[in-house]
C-alpha cells in the first residue's frame, strides 16, 4: 500500500507542486529570452506592457490547463481505470517537457506557452485521479493517513522545485530550459513503477464487475489472510448501488442524495484556495527583507516555507487516523484565523519597532504550519470519503474545477486586493477562515474509521430531513 501511494504520487500531485514552484526561479531569464526573441524576429524592442502580458500568459496558462485537466480527469478514470488514466497522463507531461525544453534553442516562446498549458493539463488530471485511486485502495482504518500521500507529494513537489530552482542547481541563466523540462523525470518514474501495482479493487468490482481481478488486487494490497474484510465491504457497496453507472458531474447537481456532500466539497475547495495562503507567500519576501535578510539569502529562507508545508503534511498523515478529520480541519482554520489577526497588527506596526518584523516572520511560518495541518491536506481526503463509487469521479471533477477556477481568480484579483487594502487584506482571509471553520463544525460529521456507506448514511438526515 505504501509503495502504491509512492508510485501514484510521483507522477500525480508531485507534478502539480513541482511545476507551480519551478516557474518562479527563471522569471528574469525568461524575460530576457522573450526580449531577445522578439528583437531578432521583428527587429524592434519588445514593449514593456507586452512583455508583462506574455509573462502573465506563460505563468497563468498553467491554471487554464489545470482546469481542462480537472474536467477530463474523472472521465479518464472511468474509461481507462484509475491506474490507466495516470499512466496515460504521463505522455502529456513528457510532450510538455520536450516543448518547454526546445523553446529556447528554437527561439519559439510559443512552445513555452503550449508546454505550460500541457503540463497544467497533466497536473489537473493528476490531482483529480491520484486521490481517487488512493482513497479506493486504502482500508478504512488507514484511509486518512494514506490519502495524505496526495498532500505529502504535492508539498514535496513544491520543496523539490524550490531546491532545484536555486542558482547552484538549475536556476542559473544557462539551465532554465532544463529546469522547465525536468518534469519529465517524475513522469518516467511513474511509467517505470506504477505498472507493477494493480488497478483499484473497487473500480474492478463495482465498475467492471471483475470479481477475480478485484480479489487478486486485494490480496496484493492487504495480504491473503486480511483481504476478505475489504472484499465484503466492497461487495456491500456494490449491492447498495444496484448496478448504478458512474454519474456525470451535472447529474450530481440534481441528485438530492448528495446535495450536502457537494456543498461541502465546494466550500472546502474554495476555502483552501481563498484561505490566504497565496497572500502569505506574496508577503514572505517583503517580510524577510524587513527582518534584515539580504536579497541573496531570501531564496534559501523561502525553502523554509516549503519545508514547513512538507513537514506538516507528514505530521497530518500521522495524526489524521488518530485525531480525526474534524478536529484537524477546524483547528487548522481557527489557528489560521489567529495568525491573520497577528499578521495584520504586525504589518501595521512593522516600521515602529525593530522586533515586530520577527513577529511577522514567525506568523508566516505558523500560518503555513496551520494550513498544512488542516485544510492543506484533509480537503482531498474528505472528497474521497464523502461519496460512494458511482459519484466519486464526478465529485473530483467538480472539486478540481472549483479549485482551479479559485486558483486562477486569486492569481488575477490578489494584486488588486493587496494594492487596495495593503496589510488589511488579511482581515478578508480572517473572515473566510472563520466561515469555513463554522461550516465544518455545523455540517461535516467525523468520517474516521467509517465505510463509504456509513458516511453516506450520516449525510442522509441532512439531505432528506431529520424524519426520513
Amino acid at each position: 500500500l505504501f509503495l502504491a501511494v509512492c508510485a501514484v504520487g510521483i507522477g500525480g500531485t508531485f507534478q502539480y507542486g513541482y511545476n507551480v514552484s519551478i516557474i518562479n526561479a527563471p522569471t528574469q531569464h525568461i524575460h530576457k529570452f522573450l526580449n531577445e526573441t522578439w528583437t531578432s524576429r521583428y527587429h524592434k524592442e519588445l514593449n514593456p506592457d507586452l512583455l508583462t502580458f506574455l509573462w502573465s500568459v506563460i505563468a497563468s496558462i498553467f491554471s487554464l490547463g489545470g482546469l481542462c485537466g480537472a474536467l477530463i480527469g474523472g472521465s479518464m478514470a472511468i474509461r481507462l481505470g484509475r491506474k490507466g488514466a495516470l499512466l496515460m497522463n504521463n505522455t502529456i507531461a513528457i510532450i510538455a517537457s520536450i516543448l518547454m525544453g526546445i523553446s529556447f534553442p528554437t527561439g519559439l516562446f510559443e512552445l513555452l506557452i503550449i508546454g505550460r498549458f500541457l503540463i497544467g493539463i497533466n497536473s489537473g488530471i493528476g490531482i483529480c485521479v491520484q486521490p481517487l485511486y488512493i482513497g479506493e485502495v486504502a482500508p478504512k482504518h488507514l484511509r486518512g493517513g494514506l490519502a495524505m500521500g496526495t498532500s505529502i507529494f504535492l508539498t514535496g513537489g513544491i520543496l523539490t522545485g524550490q531546491i532545484i530552482g536555486l542558482r547552484e542547481f538549475l536556476g542559473g541563466e544557462k539551465y532554465w530550459p532544463l529546469l522547465l523540462s525536468s518534469s519529465c523525470f517524475p513522469a518516467f518514474a511513474q511509467l517505470l513503477f506504477l505498472p507493477w501495482f494493480p488497478e483499484s479493487p473497487r473500480y474492478l468490482l463495482i465498475d467492471r464487475g471483475d470479481e477475480l481481478s478485484c480479489a487478486k488486487a486485494l490480496k496484493q494490497f492487504h495480504g491473503s489472510s486480511e483481504y476478505r474484510r475489504e472484499m465484503e465491504d466492497i461487495q456491500r457497496e456494490c449491492f447498495a448501488l444496484e448496478g448504478e453507472k458512474p454519474k456525470k458531474p451535472w447529474q450530481l447537481f440534481t441528485d438530492r442524495g448528495v446535495r450536502w456532500q457537494l456543498i461541502t466539497v465546494i466550500v472546502m475547495t474554495m476555502g483552501q484556495q481563498l484561505s490566504g495562503i497565496n497572500a502569505i507567500y506574496f508577503y514572505a519576501t517583503y517580510i524577510f527583507e524587513q527582518a534584515g535578510i539580504s536579497a541573496e539569502k531570501i531564496p534559501y529562507v523561502t525553502l523554509g516555507t516549503g519545508a514547513c508545508e512538507c513537514l506538516t503534511a507528514l505530521s497530518c498523515g500521522l495524526l489524521i487516523d488518530y485525531v480525526g478529520r474534524r478536529y484537524l480541519f477546524i483547528g487548522g482554520y481557527l489557528l489560521m484565523t489567529l495568525w491573520c489577526t497577528v499578521l495584520t497588527f504586525s504589518l501595521t506596526y512593522q516600521d515602529r519597532y525593530s522586533w515586530v518584523p520577527y513577529v511577522s516572520m514567525t506568523s508566516i511560518f505558523a500560518f503555513i504550519l496551520s494550513f498544512g495541518l488542516g485544510p492543506g491536506g484533509i480537503t482531498n481526503t474528505l472528497t474521497a470519503e464523502l461519496f460512494v463509487q458511482s459519484s466519486r469521479p464526478a465529485a473530483y471533477m467538480i472539486g478540481g474545477t472549483v479549485s482551479w477556477i479559485s486558483f486562477f481568480t486569486v492569481g488575477m484579483l490578489f494584486p488588486f486586493i493587496v494594492n487596495g487594502l495593503k496589510q488589511y487584506c488579511f482581515l478578508v482571509f480572517l473572515l473566510e477562515c472563520s466561515f469555513v471553520a463554522a461550516f465544518i463544525f455545523l455540517v461535516i460529521p467525523e468520517t474516521k474509521n467509517k465505510s463509504f456507506l456509513e458516511i453516506k448514511k450520516e449525510f442522509h438526515k441532512l439531505n432528506f430531513g431529520r424524519n426520513t
